[in-house]
């Protein structure tokens, strides 16, 4: 199972969850206020979640740029043009201070067309050794006031100039970031997040000509509504895709300093499985570190390049993304769907999807556990409608292709409550996903997409 899904991601909003229900109310509409000049306004859409992105040419042109440059072609980016200045920085889990050259791209102001009790950023990048990035998100609440900067992560594809990283510890007193994730600390407040804009900066050695060149840099908002039952959806598609299959239990007890081996490596296995999927491949050098012995060594490699060093696990939702886009001709997103008819609708296009779920072993017929936290990839639909996963979490890489009960897949994966094997309420993902595409989707592929609000 995957570490950061554990309880400990989202303790605030646990505890939120557990007062909602003790008062029996749920959390007040949101107040909204006029949205600022130059503001990139969403339309409404029919779902509580708004996923937006910056990816074209002039997307990068817009917002402020000090040091950045768009670069315009088949696939559009930033990157450093000219430095805007030095910097020290000190990594935490090496305690070794480098200087670095740095530029900074804020993008313009995004008003959710939701207003948000959660925001998950996320980006698609190449970083050259000797290159790295920062993410940072600012926004303005319900209540006018704004956010600190908050950093939702330090990354760099390769881990020989800096240690992947989330941060700890970054609170105002009315949110919170929880690995890689913005909550409001009191939704039952009716407190929300009504627009934020994504600050990156890159950074290279000094005197260099290298950068890291962004393609993608996007977020999804959300305000999913406390539930511990979801309704139901009426299946609509019989079709399986031809998914690699990797087991994370063959791998228990390898390179232990990456989440403990890989018995937590559920988040980088199923990466893996789509990547490949997708046509992505590692060379036999990118894999000369994996013991020979092992058998599929990229799974070791996609934990080793997926780890979150603060964290301590492969888990990252970003880091996830952010690695299979690594892959030439990839690119990933984390957001949430809202219905099986979401992931039907993914399917039918050639699409599959990597879900995030927790849930008891009473809870999911055949399954053979319960866990805490633990994804999974959603490769097609039986005649019935049940859900065909290939489940990480099983003995053998023949035995990952699973069918599920559609009724208990559907709710433990989109519901945002739930009760342990002790009776107390804990949360839920409502609906998280990672969806990994090509870089340049077909007609049916964009409007699948379209369809379930990825841009």
């Amino acid at each position: 199972m995957s570490q950061a899904q554990q309880p400990s991601r989202r303790t605030v909003l646990a505890a939120a969850v557990v007062a909602a229900v003790a008062s029996g109310t749920m959390p007040a509409a949101a107040a909204t206020a006029p949205a600022p000049a130059g503001t990139d306004t969403a339309a409404a859409p029919g779902r509580p979640i708004d996923y937006h992105a910056w990816t074209s040419y002039r997307d990068w042109r817009g917002g402020s740029a000090e040091g950045v440059r768009a670069v315009p072609g088949r696939r559009p980016g930033a990157e450093i043009g000219t430095a805007a200045g030095r910097t020290d920085y000190t990594d935490p889990h090496t305690g070794q201070t480098a200087t670095w050259e740095y530029a900074t791209w804020t993008s313009p102001v995004h008003r959710l067309a939701v207003p948000a009790t959660e925001v998950v950023a996320s980006w698609n990048a190449h970083t050259p050794e000797g290159t790295w990035l920062q993410v940072e998100l600012g926004g303005t609440y319900s209540d006018g006031t704004d956010t600190p900067w908050y950093v939702m992560g330090r990354w760099a594809a390769g881990d020989q100039d800096i240690k992947r990283t989330s941060v700890d510890d970054q609170s105002d007193g009315k949110s919170s970031i929880w690995t890689d994730t913005f909550a409001i600390d009191d939704a039952s407040s009716g407190l929300r997040l009504v627009s934020y804009r994504l600050r990156l900066t890159l950074y290279r050695k000094p005197g260099t000509r290298l950068t890291p060149t962004v393609w993608r840099l996007g977020a999804m908002g959300s305000d999913i509504p406390d539930r511990f039952t979801v309704p139901a959806s009426a299946p609509a598609l019989t079709r399986e895709l031809a998914v690699p299959r990797y087991s994370q239990e063959i791998h228990k007890g390898q390179y232990p300093e990456y989440d403990n081996g890989g018995e937590a490596w559920c988040s980088p296995t199923s990466s893996q499985m789509i990547i490949e999927y997708w046509g992505g491949r590692l060379t036999p050098e990118q894999l000369s570190w994996v013991d020979p012995s092992y058998a599929d060594p990229q799974v070791d490699h996609a934990a080793r390049h997926t780890y979150d060093h603060q964290y301590e696990g492969c888990g990252n939702w970003p880091f996830n993304a952010a690695y299979a886009a690594t892959f030439d001709g990839l690119q990933g997103v984390v957001t949430r769907l809202s219905s099986l008819t979401d992931l039907e609708t993914l399917v039918a296009a050639g699409i599959p999807a990597i879900t995030s779920q927790s849930f008891l072993k009473t809870e999911l017929t055949g399954a053979g556990y319960g866990t805490s936290g633990h994804l999974m990839t959603v490769i097609g639909f039986t005649a019935d409608g049940d859900v065909i996963a290939n489940d990480p979490a099983s003995p053998s890489d023949e035995a990952v292709r699973r069918v599920y009960l559609r009724r208990e897949f559907e709710n433990i994966w989109l519901r945002t409550k739930r009760y342990d094997a002790n009776g107390k309420v804990r949360s839920g993902t409502g609906g998280v996903c990672y969806l990994y595409f090509p870089a340049h989707p077909s007609a049916r592929q964009r409007k699948a997409l379209a369809a379930v609000g990825v841009c």
